[in-house]
């Protein structure tokens, strides 16, 4: 999420991310209450207060030669803890407000929301005081309704859950 430098091309290390793309998964369940879509809530002093718009799909940058769906997969994995089964659903790419292309997959799964774990992300904070702080990259996860979800994420994720619903009403007339 923060999507913060990562290691070199040595010594087992990831090399460097491309930083205006990234890859992330859309978690669903359907149920007696319709479907319903898993979003993370990014961690840190920004987001501390922010809801509406906040939330999103957990993702993260692709790095330099990685496939972007094991991209995905590893970054949901770091954001929440919760390993990733396919089969996953390609719901193609969105652009983002600030030009960052956003890869995506859904897959049909659960999952206690109130249960995941987050890898961590070190900010200066306030900006440029020389104090940094670690912080939990995602505080919250929650599970939300098609529209609760498209109101509470990033607005250009929100195409990810029409895609979605378009496939799965292809898939009910099959």
């Amino acid at each position: 999420m923060t999507e913060g430098a990562r290691g070199g091309t040595t010594g087992g290390r990831r090399s460097a991310p491309r930083r205006n793309m990234s890859a992330g998964l859309v978690l669903f369940r359907r149920g007696e209450r319709g479907l319903e879509i898993f979003l993370a809530h990014p961690g840190g002093p920004l987001w501390k207060s922010r809801d509406i718009g906040a939330w999103t799909i957990p993702k993260g940058l692709i790095d330099e030669g990685e496939d972007p769906l094991a991209a995905a997969q590893r970054e949901f994995r770091e954001e929440t803890g919760i390993e990733a089964t396919g089969p996953f659903l390609p719901l193609g790419s969105i652009r983002q407000k600030a030009g960052k292309v956003v890869h995506g997959w859904a897959w049909e799964g659960d999952a206690d929301a109130s249960a995941t774990t987050s890898n961590s992300a070190k900010l200066e904070w306030p900006r440029k005081s020389g104090h940094w702080v670690s912080y939990p990259e995602i505080d919250r996860c929650g599970w939300f309704s098609a529209a609760a979800a498209r109101e509470k994420m990033n607005p250009a994720q929100a195409e990810f859950i029409d895609r979605l619903e378009a496939l799965l009403a292809g898939n009910r007339q099959a």
